[in-house]
């Protein structure tokens, strides 16, 4: 269901242009994932934290984990991540790089111990942390020769029969998105007997995207002259959701620990679309037609809609204040997004999210070892494309990536570095099914700075 970017073409006359770089299907799959980024000790394991805790990132997969932390905690992270693209497109190839800073995370732990032995619990904490979810800033784009045209009609050509361009010269193309999924949770969370860890968060999402694409066309007819055709197509969707987040962390001994959570749908009740664009064909001076321009403007429209729950299990082996290794395992069932909207071309998505596509699997594997005051850290990431029809199939779309880092801890402060590596194929779709393939690389660099009470 990926397309890069579908253009309403006119058989006989052309009147409007409307031209959209990712389907419904694409933009439900977009705004379900998440990156798995976070603080630096997170993403230098790749967010293998689940049965860990007492880092702010791991609160936001398991809640339970913020009681692990002995004393309060604050953490700020600041990121940099590099995208290199190689787009290929009926034989030729297009190489560019991108990148972009953000704050990807930012949030505190309040630790208070318990006293009262006779019940058992033995520490209560309260978290706040903003997360950065995803960020959608990246593009890429592309030139050459389909055989394939969607204008062969210029629209002041008035003519008859009218001057046809049926032959295909070459054709130019590109894609920017920017924005970003965020979330900020409130959680609690305890500890009892020092074994059974339980938490509890609310979480409130926000959704900011934009995207702008952009087609030329360049056709001819049997005398030679050519029409030029540029079609550009912008949206931007903002909205706002919530989710709850239930979780616990069990130690079976002093070497085992066990963790299970479980994040409900994400519900977005208020999210707005809009649209514009415009569709211009250049003049043809020997036919005698003008340059002319279509101009639309869409929406505001409504977009509610629900994402997938996510359950993750976990597993860590602990080795004192030696080292540790950690595993998660991430299941988001895609065939579960919804649309609830009646709309005809929304409940069509929904019908496709529901044959087309499969579950979100993501196995993590994390490690980190200590050294007097230093820490290094390595991770690994496969998770699976939820796409069945266009790539996810051959698993080719799936992403890989690994990570490492290193931590100093200077008693009350601590500072985390992280790089992360991950690769994956996009397929899209203008003229025929996947006729665009986008092998990409992208590379995050975060720092993290930890003021302890």
């Amino acid at each position: 269901m990926k397309r890069f970017l579908t253009i309403v073409a006119f058989a006989t006359t052309i009147s409007t242009s409307f031209s959209q770089a990712l389907d419904y299907n694409d933009l439900g799959v977009l705004f379900s994932r998440d990156n798995n980024i976070g603080t630096a000790r997170f993403n230098a394991m790749s967010g293998a934290f689940g049965a860990l805790g007492s880092d702010l990132s791991a609160t936001d997969i398991n809640p339970a984990g913020a009681a692990v932390a002995r004393d309060s905690k604050f953490s700020l992270t600041l990121a940099n991540k590099s995208i290199e693209s190689t787009v290929n497109y009926y034989g030729n190839t297009n190489s560019l790089q991108d990148e972009y800073f953000n704050i990807s995370q930012a949030g505190g732990i309040f630790v208070f111990d318990v006293n009262q032995n006779n019940s058992g619990w033995n520490r209560f904490a309260f978290t706040f942390n903003y997360q950065l979810k995803a960020d959608f800033d990246n593009i890429y784009s592309g030139r050459g020769n389909s055989n394939f045209l969607f204008y062969d009609q210029h629209l002041d050509d008035t003519s008859t029969p009218a001057n046809i361009f049926d032959r295909s010269l070459e054709q130019n193309f590109s894609n920017e998105m920017r924005g970003s999924n965020s979330s900020f949770n409130l959680g609690i969370s305890a500890v009892h007997d020092n074994k059974l860890y339980v938490g509890a968060s609310l979480k409130f999402h926000n959704l900011e995207f934009r995207e702008r694409s952009f087609l030329t066309e360049r056709n001819d007819d049997v005398n030679g002259n050519i029409l030029v055709v540029d079609d550009f197509a912008e949206r931007f969707i903002e909205g706002n959701g919530f989710s709850f987040n239930l979780g616990f962390i069990y130690k079976l001994n002093k070497f085992i620990r066990l963790g299970a959570s479980y994040e409900s749908p994400t519900w977005y009740q208020e999210s707005i679309e809009d649209r514009s664009g415009s569709l211009t064909m250049f003049e043809i001076p020997n036919l005698n037609l003008s340059g002319v321009q279509d101009r639309f403007f869409d929406g505001p429209y409504s977009l509610r809609f629900t994402t997938p729950s996510r359950f993750t299990a976990s597993g860590a082996l602990v080795f004192g204040k030696q080292g540790l290794i950690s595993v998660d395992y991430t299941y988001k069932d895609f065939q579960n997004f919804n649309y609830r909207e009646v709309d005809p071309e929304l409940q069509d998505a929904n019908r496709f999210f529901s044959t087309d596509f499969r579950a979100l699997q993501r196995l993590s594997v994390g490690t980190e070892w200590r050294f007097d005051r230093v820490s290094l850290r390595g991770g690994y990431s496969y998770e699976k494309d939820p796409n069945l029809v266009i790539g996810g199939n051959t698993d080719k779309d799936n992403i890989k990536s690994f990570s490492a880092g290193l931590g100093y801890n200077f008693g009350n402060t601590k500072i985390d570095l992280s790089y992360q590596q991950a690769e994956n194929r996009q397929f899209y779709s203008l003229y025929n099914a996947a006729d665009i393939d986008i092998d990409q690389r992208t590379s995050r660099i975060a720092a993290t700075i930890v003021f302890s009470l």
